[in-house]
Formats: C-alpha cells, structure tokens, sequence
C-alpha cells in the first residue's frame, strides 16, 4: 500500500535553517516587546513552538542569540548599502559617497527600537566593537577607492571612515533626540555636506545625486 499523496515527500521536520530564523524572529520580538532582560529562554522556545532542548541546538545562550541577532542585523544593513551604491553605476564616486551616507541615515531611522535594543540595551563598552564593524570596512573601501580614482582626499581611509561613521551616528542620535520625527531630507543634506566638505570632494566631477525628500 502506497501513502497517501498529501503525506508522500512531506517533510517530517523544518529545515534547519528556517528553524534558526524562526528561533531568531521570535527573540528579535520579544527583545522589542519586553526587553533583552525580561525575556527568558522559555519564553523565546514557546513564541517559535519548539521545545526548550531545540533551542539549545542552536544557541548555547540567549548571549549567543543575541549575538547572531547583531550579525544578522548587520549584513542586512552592508547588504542595502552595498546596493544603494551599485545603482550608482561604475566609478560614479561622488553619487555612491552620497547614496552610502543616505542610506545609513534611512536604515538607522528605519530601526531605531530595534538598533537601540540590540546594541545598546545592557551591553557593556567594547572598544574594539567601535571599529570593528562591518559597515566601517564598507565605508573604509569606498573611501579608498574614491582617493585613488582623484574624487577626494582620504590620506588614512581607514581612520577616516571611523571618524565619519561616529560623527554621522553621532548627529542622527542627536536628531532623534531633539525632534519626535526628523527631517531627513535637511539632516541628510546636511551631513553629506559636512562630510564631502572635509573630504575635499572634487566638485563638478559628477553630478550630485539627489537626496529622497
């Protein structure tokens, strides 16, 4: 007797994969509803219908989660960026600064809650974490790229892209401090400009792109 065909090649368990996911979907909401601290292990295990051992199969702690939870929020992020510049076309140097700068601002205001709880709620200064950041090797890359093509000046692209990269954080915090909703049309506008200022960009090269109003 052959099995039914609504049975037959029907998978018995998730994949694993999609297990992870789900596993890191539940604790990302949780983290947001609750807070890192308040949720328990239990809990994260109850919201993604698995048992408490499944978790543990995955993870060795909620630290653990949370850390691939940081990872994943940042590859998405280098992964946007990295496309905001390549609609820019080849070698188009001052368009893909601009597009990498306002595109940063864009996903920072787009995940404020869950940037904050992810990176900042309870998590004890790193200073090595300060620089070693995905988004900072993008940046630093661009800068160089630019230098050597004559678009700008970076003598020390991967310090300058340090300094850029806090001072811009720096300002959109400021923003979202001071305002309950920010102009991001006028804060982009002006920290592209204070940014293409200190780096001597070579104007009339290539056409500013326009920032998104």
């Amino acid at each position: 007797m052959t099995a039914p065909a609504k049975a037959r090649g029907r998978p018995r368990t998730k994949p694993a994969e999609l297990r992870r996911e789900e596993l890191l979907d539940a604790a990302q909401q949780l983290f947001l509803d609750k807070g890192i601290g308040a949720t328990s292990i239990d809990e994260i295990a109850n919201a993604a219908a698995v048992a408490k051992g499944t978790f543990y199969l995955y993870f060795a702690s909620k630290e653990a989660l949370l850390h691939a939870i940081q990872e994943r929020f940042i590859a998405s992020f280098c992964t946007r960026l990295e496309a905001a510049m390549e609609r820019c076309g080849p070698n188009r140097w001052r368009p893909k600064l601009q597009a990498w700068v306002t595109t940063v601002i864009e996903g920072y205001l787009d995940n404020v809650p869950l940037h904050d709880v992810i990176f900042h709620e309870n998590q004890p200064f790193d200073r090595h974490a300060m620089s070693n950041n995905p988004a900072i090797d993008q940046f630093t890359q661009l800068l160089s790229d630019g230098a050597k093509a004559g678009a700008w000046l970076a003598e020390e692209p991967r310090g300058t892209a340090i300094m850029f990269f806090h001072a811009l954080h720096g300002a959109v915090d400021a923003a979202i401090d001071q305002n309950s909703k920010v102009n991001r049309p006028r804060l982009t506008r002006s920290i592209i400009t204070f940014i293409e200022r200190a780096l001597c960009v070579r104007e009339g090269a290539e056409p500013a792109t326009r920032t998104r109003r």
